[in-house]
């Protein structure tokens, strides 16, 4: 088994699925007292949410590279990112270290893609629906076809990320507001909605959508102890 080192923190209520999730498949494939074997850097999100509502992009992808380092020297074989809108600066942090960064959106595109789904709504904070570091990826290496909700959607689904979500917070009202999203999104084409925010499975079940839901948090922890035990 090799050591999976994580970037965590961002926030930790979904880190702490992180945790959970990559445990759980380390037992339940290996059975026995087998637990997962993991390297957490845990950054303070109040920095990063700072720098990304400024646009301080870099001063956020220099604190990410330290983490990364960090858990390199401290032994890690793999670099997961516990979070996707910062894989925005998953390029540059790959290049600065010697050992893998398993990306979030290529192992949640190829969970859709062995389902035979072309077109998939993503939801996620502004940052990931709107800029083109992550749909981008989706569409140039897998050939999806991503929709994205309307301006107005978009902004009330990124608040509730942030100031509910990420504070532990789950509210019905949310989650109702969600349902009607994806319920827009399915009418609009979308055979499939990838959850692209790390705390969206925390709100967001599979009951609550027509189409099948993609659960990066799952998806992600999965795929890198599946390279793990590889």
């Amino acid at each position: 088994m090799k050591t999976m080192g994580l970037i965590g923190g961002m926030s930790w209520e979904s880190s702490l699925e992180y945790y959970r999730l990559m445990n759980e498949a380390v037992r339940e494939q290996l059975g026995g007292f087998h637990s997962a074997k993991i390297l957490l850097n845990s950054v303070d999100f109040a920095d990063i949410e700072l720098l990304q509502h400024e646009n301080r992009w870099d001063e956020a992808d220099a604190i990410l590279i330290e983490a990364a380092l960090n858990l390199e020297r401290a032994g890690a074989e793999c670099v997961v990112i516990c979070t996707n809108t910062m894989h925005k600066s998953a390029e540059i942090i790959q290049s600065k270290i010697n050992i893998p960064l398993l990306h979030i959106a290529d192992a949640t595109a190829e969970q859709v893609c062995l389902n035979k789904i072309e077109t998939v709504g993503l939801l996620g904070t502004r940052f990931t629906m709107e800029e083109d570091f992550y749909k981008g990826r989706l569409t140039n290496q897998f050939g999806l076809k991503v929709l994205i909700p309307g301006a107005v959607e978009r902004e009330q689904i990124h608040q509730v990320i942030y100031d509910e979500l990420c504070m532990g917070i789950i509210r019905q009202e949310s989650r109702d507001y969600y349902r009607q999203v994806i319920a827009g999104l399915a009418a609009q084409g979308a055979e499939g909605i990838i959850l692209g925010c790390t705390e969206i499975g925390l709100l967001v079940k599979p009951e609550d959508s027509p189409v099948p839901l993609f659960d990066t948090t799952l998806i992600h922890a999965q795929a890198a102890v599946r390279w793990s035990l590889s």
